[in-house]
């Protein structure tokens, strides 16, 4: 990457102004040139691959796993005790994906065990597994064509499967969005990691990537320029919305133990054809517009989009969209809804919406005790609209407005478990956002 001449970014510069092709469709602020189109081709192929013709098989998966955590841990009084040179630490992992990895106290020599651990459509997502632990040593972001080896930017572009930690506690402030590559690990444990008062995270055409335990706070639009997105390319991004993340035209895909609030646009977007994605254990606040899965009614490739939203704490000044979908497939289990002000989870182009086992406790004001809102369509076209809530807790007088057919018409060959119940869901997601590990001692 270092090295590329003022003549060289000028070129690449004026050859991508003459094929210039906006990406208007799907919402997005990458301008296409050659190299990007080749890009956008490969990742759709790998969303074909990635989509579950039963999606039902993946719920059911999960909440088997949910209710065999579940039922051991409740059987050992909800504890696991270690003991290590003769201190006794108490680790409590309370739902599956946290027990995987929490209780190793050797978790940071181990670390590529966490990419055997996402559940849900993101179940696939390894990350950097199997490649190079590249530690973050300088917490600037100041080219963005010629990255300086040690920073954050540098470790995203490099090729090939990459697992990405920090030398020590860090306030990263993005000059412009980090674009993320394929086959990648941005892992924050044993660290304060806050990407803030700057440009958010952009994973757009990718396959195969985690993103766990940082802070996201603050994030801001900016100008764009001409940013690399690759060891192999540079290319000309307009400006950039203000999401905290942005998941764009990729695949497999796992957000995990994240702290997020008060972005310019979105916490999370999902959009442009993405599918296979795990969004768990985050703990958001203090923001409008929470999560967007698809951008556009017109954007019928989104239609593949399939979401896991699980273990997660919507929290204090949350307005709407937790989450907002479209067209889609979406299982919204196990999640801990304490506040909005508006509604919680939204939609239109008639998304699939499967909820399950959430604590909905809704706001004081009674114009907005509905969980449910529908845009851009009237009753009796939204009434077909598959919207289930199964075993949910609400409190409040919350309710959800069901609509559609029970979701149990399509193929499968899964696990037939009952979700767990909400009155779970405050323990499920006890430990939601970014956690606070320390080296050798279980996290």
């Amino acid at each position: 990457m270092a090295g590329s001449a003022t003549n060289k970014v000028t070129f690449v510069f004026l050859a991508t102004l003459a094929i210039v092709v906006r990406c208007i469709e799907a919402g997005g602020n990458v301008v296409f040139d050659d190299h990007l189109r080749e890009q956008e081709r490969i990742a759709y192929e790998l969303a074909l691959k990635t989509y579950v013709p039963d999606p039902l098989e993946v719920t059911f998966e999960l909440n088997h796993h949910v209710n065999l955590f579940m039922n051991k841990t409740e059987s050992r009084r909800n504890l696991m005790k270690i003991k290590r040179r003769n201190r006794r630490f108490i680790c409590e992992a309370t739902n599956p994906i946290d027990g995987c990895w929490r209780c190793d106290p050797n978790w940071a020599r181990n670390r590529f065990r966490l990419a055997d651990c996402a559940k849900g459509f993101g179940r696939r997502a390894k990350g950097g597994l199997g490649g190079p632990i590249y530690v973050v040593t300088d917490e600037s972001d100041d080219d963005m064509i010629n990255p300086r080896p040690g920073t954050l930017r540098y470790g995203v572009l490099l090729r090939g499967p990459v697992w990405i930690i920090f030398a020590r506690s860090m306030l990263i402030n993005l000059k412009q969005e980090l674009i993320v590559t394929s086959d990648k690990t941005i892992d924050g444990r044993g660290a304060n990691i806050q990407i803030r008062g700057g440009a958010g995270l952009t994973l757009q055409f990718v396959n195969n990537v985690i993103i766990h335990g940082i802070r996201i706070k603050g994030v801001r639009s900016r100008s764009g320029g001409m940013i690399r997105s690759s060891a192999d390319h540079i290319g000309l991004r307009m400006r950039s919305d203000g999401d905290g993340i942005t998941i764009f035209g990729s695949s497999n895909v796992w957000i995990d133990h994240i702290s997020m609030s008060d972005c310019e646009d979105g916490l999370i977007d999902v959009v442009a054809g993405s599918t296979g994605i795990t969004i768990s254990n985050c703990h958001m606040t203090k923001h409008n517009d929470v999560m967007l899965f698809g951008a556009d009614d017109r954007y019928t490739r989104d239609k593949i989009m399939q979401v896991t939203v699980v273990f997660n704490h919507f929290g204090q000044g949350l307005i709407q969209r937790m989450p907002r979908c479209r067209f889609g497939f979406f299982h919204v289990l196990n999640n801990d809804y304490t506040h909005w002000i508006m509604y919680a989870i939204g939609g239109s182009s008639n998304p699939t919406i499967l909820s399950q086992g959430n604590r909905f406790i809704a706001p004081n004001n009674m114009a907005a005790k509905e969980v449910t809102h529908r845009d851009y369509a009237r009753p009796e076209e939204w009434a077909n609209w598959q919207w289930r809530s199964e075993n949910d807790l609400f409190m409040n007088n919350a309710r959800f407005v069901e609509s559609g057919a029970p979701i149990t018409n399509l193929p499968f060959r899964g696990f037939l478990m009952t979700p767990r119940h909400g009155s779970h869901a405050n323990r499920l997601t006890s430990y939601a956002g970014a956690l606070t590990c320390v080296v050798g001692r279980p996290c």
